[in-house]
């Protein structure tokens, strides 16, 4: 699987960003209620993008979200979780601290350099199953850490839990469509990313659940 992204070199730091970022997909901020809605292509690219990181731990990869189109019937729900949010996936090795994002985000100017990064599915389902086997220890800490900061949810952790991350986004684009009610145009809650987040006690602890939602365009190509 190859995705076409857009590369900068910054202070030292490499970020890349898709080519364009996916336009039917939404992410609300899970220091409310984390829900992340999208099409087919939308999360079938989050999953490219999270198998990435996983094999990147030099890159940052930031995933532009707050400027997609509106999704039909679905942005009051997206408001109420606290509004639109980017991603930033980051390998726990950058030591690379959220609180500078946003002064290295002012100056991700111009265009960057395209570059196509090959993703291997099947290495990623690999890493996935092995964090899901140790997933079950009593010592097990290998978690995504989940920071909001600067309208962006900054995910930090391994290669194994990235991997574990990106599975469930590629299960969302291949069994949401599936899903009753899907064909209608209604969102279908297919999977989360709850389970690999960093474990809290609190009741009010960071969800951040999967839906699938075609949109409009999808049904007009007969998709």
């Amino acid at each position: 699987m190859r995705v076409r992204v857009r590369r900068f070199e910054r202070d030292g730091r490499r970020v890349v960003r898709p080519w364009t970022p996916p336009a039917h997909t939404a992410l609300g901020d899970p220091e409310r209620y984390g829900w992340l809605v999208g099409d087919r292509d939308g999360l079938t690219r989050l999953g490219a993008l999270f198998a990435f990181a996983a094999a990147s731990r030099r890159t940052i990869v930031h995933v532009p979200l707050r400027g997609g189109e509106p999704i039909e019937g679905c942005e009051g729900f997206v408001e109420q979780c606290g509004g639109r949010l980017d991603l930033l996936l980051l390998h726990h090795s950058s030591a690379f601290p959220v609180t500078r994002w946003p002064g290295l985000r002012r100056t991700l100017t111009g265009p960057g350099v395209p570059m196509t990064v090959r993703v291997d599915r099947e290495r990623t389902a690999r890493d996935a199953r092995a964090w899901v086997e140790r997933s079950h220890r009593r010592d097990f800490r290998d978690h995504l850490r989940p920071v909001t900061h600067a309208r962006t949810l900054c995910l930090t952790g391994s290669r194994t839990a990235f991997a574990a991350a990106a599975v469930e986004f590629f299960a969302a684009a291949d069994l949401g469509p599936r899903r009753k009610g899907a064909a209608k145009g209604h969102p279908v809650l297919v999977t989360c990313l709850t389970h690999i987040l960093t474990p809290d006690d609190d009741p009010r602890r960071r969800e951040i659940d999967i839906s699938y939602k075609a949109h409009p365009g999808a049904f007009r190509a007969g998709r």
